[in-house]
């Protein structure tokens, strides 16, 4: 009787011990939640910002600035063999664009240290020209963090974009080294507020950004960039100090792109990644071959690939990287390589008729 009895006190002890360190468990992950929403809320970066050389929390900003200044690194050597000495990374642009944005960032550079307010940028041309990738060695190179965003985003949060605009720029302004906001597609909630499709609460979102940036400023410099700038409001354009265009390549930048590219989607595909234990795990790529692929076949299809942007040619290049890896042998010849350039060639001229064939049709 006396054993029974202590045998369930001991079930009944064993079973409430368990449910309290089950409960604990739950508390303390619930409760680490919470803190943990806390905390990013306070140091976490902006919900605007898709990517930021500050990191997301404060003490990540240290090591992908030290990450970046190695990619540098690596970049400045691959410039040399690629014949973009100029040190602006994978930035291929016109000679005379290029030298406006190498000079811009040496004189922002300059603004900074001497602690004047920065001036605000546009950068408009078509898509894939590499306005995103110049922005972001612009903020590198003048030694400042950058943030990208894309207008696209604001629309969706309606009444709560005021708020997060607010804080974008509260954030920002806490950056001990200056900071680049870059707004991509900045015509999708800056454009003209006597539109009638803009809604209440981006009209809102587009008087919180004018409020926000009516000074100059020394702690940040906006950068815009679209395809439609006249589509911006004119509030927006007053704001604005330095105007580049970015056109399409001309035959001379596609060659240089296409040299780019093949060093970075064939000659180096395949190669070791660094870090031994990486490798330990990772199957590696096969590596591939290249035989006869002279300078005189690359530029040939420079010439072919009239109208393509410089997106289009990376992803030309990574088109053929693909043929490769579906041949029977990874080796990559001039025949190889022609076929994939007509074939791209010939899908871009279809693509055009088709957004010819449209634009038409809306104009009807």
């Amino acid at each position: 009787m006396i054993s029974s009895f202590l045998g369930k006190k001991k079930k009944t002890l064993t079973l409430g011990g368990m449910t309290s360190l089950a409960a604990g468990i739950y508390t303390t992950r619930e409760g680490a939640k919470v803190i943990w929403g806390y905390v990013d809320k306070i140091l976490g970066h902006p919900s605007l910002i898709r990517e930021s050389s500050r990191g997301k929390y404060p003490w990540s900003g240290f090591f992908s600035r030290g990450m970046s200044s190695v990619a540098r690194t690596a970049e400045k050597g691959n410039a040399s063999v690629n014949g973009n000495a100029s040190g602006f990374g994978d930035v291929i642009l016109h000679p005379s664009l290029q030298k406006r944005v190498v000079q811009l960032a040496s004189a922002t550079a300059n603004t900074k240290s001497h602690n004047a307010p920065f001036r605000n940028i546009l950068f408009y041309g078509p898509p894939g020209t590499g306005k995103t990738m110049a922005a972001r060695e612009l903020a590198t190179k003048s030694g400042l963090d950058y943030a990208l965003m894309t207008g696209g985003d604001v629309a969706p949060l309606g009444a709560q974009a005021v708020t997060k605009i607010h804080r974008l720029f509260d954030w920002a302004k806490k950056s001990n080294r200056g900071l680049l906001i870059f707004i991509d597609e900045a015509d999708a909630f800056l454009c003209k507020r006597n539109k009638t499709y803009k809604s209440e609460a981006q009209r809102s979102a587009l008087n919180a950004l004018l409020f926000r940036t009516g000074d100059q400023t020394k702690d940040i410099v906006l950068a815009l960039a679209t395809n439609r700038p006249g589509d911006l409001d004119s509030a927006v354009a007053d704001r604005i100090d330095e105007v580049f265009e970015f056109p399409l390549p001309e035959e001379e930048e596609r060659f240089k792109l296409l040299k780019l590219y093949l060093q970075k989607y064939i000659a180096q595909a395949g190669s070791r990644e660094s870090g031994w234990f990486r490798n330990l795990f990772k199957r590696q790529p096969q590596k591939i071959e290249i035989k006869g692929l002279t300078d005189d076949i690359i530029k040939e299809a420079a010439a072919k690939t009239d109208g393509f942007s410089g997106r289009e040619i990376a992803k030309l290049m990574a088109s053929v990287q693909a043929a490769v890896y579906g041949s029977l042998n990874c080796v990559l010849d001039p025949i190889q390589f022609n076929e994939v350039v007509d074939y791209k060639v010939a899908e871009h001229q279809q693509r055009k008729k088709l957004a010819a064939a449209a634009d038409q049709a809306k104009a009807n």
